[in-house]
Parts: C-alpha cells; structure tokens; sequence
C-alpha cells in the first residue's frame, strides 16, 4: 500500500504541477510492459520517466507548457503495442513516445508513429535493426538512447571468449523477435572469433524447465552459456544448472541485471555478468541525485532498482525530448526530429552526457565505449572489473 500510495502521489505531483499552468500541456507516450515477465524493466522505466517530468514541470516545463505523460501498458504483446500506437496518434494526440521495452512490440508499433511524423525514443529495446526500421524512407522518426545488440553481442563474445579464454560456447536464447535476433548478432559475434557454438538452443517465455537444453549443452562440452532472454527465463537456466549439479558461467544481454532474474536465480544467479549502460552507484553528481530521488519516492525493494538500466536510460529519454522541443521550439513533429538531429547544447544525463548524440543518418545515442561490464553478486548487479569502478567517476561520451 505504502507503494502505491507513493507511485499515486508522484502521479498526483505532476498532475497538479501540470493543472498550475495556463498553457495547454505537452502529451507524451510512455509505453512499456507494466505486468508480467517483462514488468521489472516497464516499470522501472516508467519510474524514470515520471522522475523527469516532475522535475523538468517543477523548473517550469517546456516552451512554457507542462509535460503530461500518457501512460500505457502494452504487456510484452505485440498486437496490444500496435492497438496502443493507433490511440496515442489518434486518440491522444501525443507529440512524441518514449518507452518500448520489448524488441517485437517496438517494431510492430513504431510505424504508426513514423507515418504520422511522430518521434519515437526508444529507451530500453535494444534489438539492432529497431532504428534501421525505417533508414530507407526520407525521413526516420525512431531514435534510441539503449545500447543495442549489434553493441552488445560483441561485448558478450569479447567478453567470454578473448578476456575469459573459454573456447566452448553454448547459446541460449528465447523465441522472440529479441532473442533470435539476438542470437544472430551472438553468431556474427562468434564467427568473427573463429568460434563456432557447441551448442544454440531455444526457449519460450514462461518455460520453466530449461534440462533439455542444459543437457545438450552440457554433453558438448560447452564452458560457459550465453544468453538472450530476459528475467524469469533466464532465472530458470541458472536454477537449471543448479538441479542438475553443472555450474558454467552465464555471461549474456543487459537483461541479467534484471530483479527478477537476480531474486528467482537466487544464489545459482550470482557470477552472471552483463553489459551495463548504468550500474546503481552514486559515481556523478547527477547519477547520486538521480538514485536519491529514486529510491526516496519509489522506496524498491532492498534499495535497488528493480532494472536500475532501464530507469536511468527512461530518465535520459524525457530529458533529451524536452530539450530537442525547446531548441525546436515547437511541438510539430518534422521539427522535433530535426532536433533531435542537431541538438546543439549538451543534454546531462544519468547514463552520460549527451554532446551531439544523434544525427541524420545516426540515431543511436550509445556507441560501443560506454556500456561497462556488471556482475551479478550479493543479490545486486556490481561493476565486474575494478577498473571501471574507478573510472566509473568519469562520464563515457558517445564516439
């Protein structure tokens, strides 16, 4: 109850900040997977997003107007993403959308968005090609302040293969858009290495006995698995290794720093490691306020985020609209994508601080030098290697 109230209130905050303005308010979809296997990461993102618009209506909004978020849960499904993408350009009349967080609904739904002239700023789905949806037509409304898997994969590879030795791969991924395409950038990963997978099996979402594929992985002999899925699934391969006494290192996507990987894997999770655009430690200025105000208004579980990546980079993505609108100066679609494509002052974020992040022919914000490796350990996500803890003091700028 405590939470909820809490969640309400800050609903209310923004609410009656947005009711102290005379001017018309600024709509803005927020679309993410509230319930269900996905939710740790939707609602984290979410969280962030609120965070930044009661902070940037408290300063006194944007263009003189308030922010107002239009929030919808689209429950990891692909057809409930596009009903939602038909009401926000029609119904709600949004001026742009932040959130996805599921690489098959962001592609089923963002071409609403794009033919309309609708700016979409995808801040957690990371599947390769969700910018590149649209890179052939004149004009390209999707951007994204994710890292996606074209970076990730090869971190992954990088990772297991030349820093840890193993020579024995096995791939596990899930059935969606997200895990396959993700495999794929794991093979390309690979096959640059010279390494060919022992092993490449398949899962569903809400599979909850992963031995068949542990078994063949095991009889290949591999060494470590690599994964593409996300929380629940993912706490299965962990629990899996466990039931059948076979421990190899995990070593996969962004999602292993999920909460509910981490608290279902539970001691089986630890050790997994990660590509990590945020790891939740006050390392700035911004990053220590930013997980203050967090905490303070959300009050998690632990004192952890649940997914503190996709809080951070929602935060960030409401920052970088509002400033693209103000240099606009104007709401009208065409003119907020153009810019985005040129935003001419810095935009101080949690993940960086983003000079120039995207351009005409560049939409993504996160270039390979940013994202760092986190492990899993203590039943929350740490930096993996000391010397990004360090350094972590020092904002990584886009390349």
């Amino acid at each position: 109850m405590k939470f909820a109230f809490k969640i309400a209130a800050l609903a209310g905050a923004v609410a009656l900040s947005t009711a102290a303005f005379a001017a018309d308010p600024i709509k803005i979809g927020v679309d993410g997977p509230f319930t269900g296997g996905s939710s740790s990461m939707g609602v984290s993102m979410r969280d962030g997003v609120r965070l930044a618009a009661e902070e940037i209506n408290k300063a006194g909004g944007v263009l003189g107007r308030p922010l107002q978020l239009v929030e919808r849960d689209d429950e990891a499904k692909n057809e409930r993403g596009v009903q939602i993408a038909q009401e926000l350009v029609n119904k709600e009349r949004v001026v742009a959308v932040v959130g996805y967080i599921n690489t098959g609904v962001a592609l089923a739904s963002q071409r609403f968005f794009q033919e309309a002239k609708i700016p979409v700023m995808n801040n957690v789905a990371t599947g390769s090609i969700i910018t590149k949806q649209f890179e052939k037509e004149p004009e390209n409304y999707v951007f994204r302040n994710a890292a996606h898997d074209s970076i990730q994969a090869p971190m992954i590879v990088e990772e297991a293969v030349a820093r840890r030795g193993f020579k024995k791969v096995a791939i596990l991924a899930d059935s969606t858009n997200y895990g396959q395409l993700g495999r794929e950038d794991l093979e390309k990963a690979l096959k640059a290495k010279g390494v060919t997978p022992v092993a490449v099996e398949k899962f569903n979402i809400k599979d909850v006995d992963m031995t068949a594929q542990l078994l063949k992985a095991k009889a290949a002999g591999a060494e470590v698995i690599l994964t593409y899925g996300i929380g629940p699934e993912l706490a299965q391969i962990a629990n899996g290794m466990t039931k059948l006494g076979w421990k190899v290192p995990m070593v996969g996507s962004w999602t292993l720093s999920m909460a509910n990987y981490i608290d279902n894997a539970g001691p089986g999770g630890e050790g997994a490691r990660m590509p990590q655009t945020f790891v939740q430690e006050p390392t700035t200025p911004k990053r220590q306020a930013f997980i203050v105000s967090y905490l303070k208004t959300f009050n998690p579980k632990n004192s952890r985020i649940d997914s503190p990546v996709s809080a951070a980079q929602g935060y960030d993505s409401i920052y970088l609209l509002a400033a693209a609108i103000k240099q606009a100066g104007s709401t009208e679609g065409p003119k907020i994508k153009a810019a985005l494509e040129d935003l001419k002052a810095p935009v101080e974020g949690v993940v960086t601080t983003y000079v120039k992040p995207f351009s005409k022919t560049d939409h993504d914000a996160i270039t390979a030098n940013i994202p760092v490796f986190g492990e899993v350990k203590g039943q929350r996500v740490v930096y993996a290697y000391p010397e990004d803890q360090k350094k972590a003091s020092e904002v990584r700028l886009k390349k």
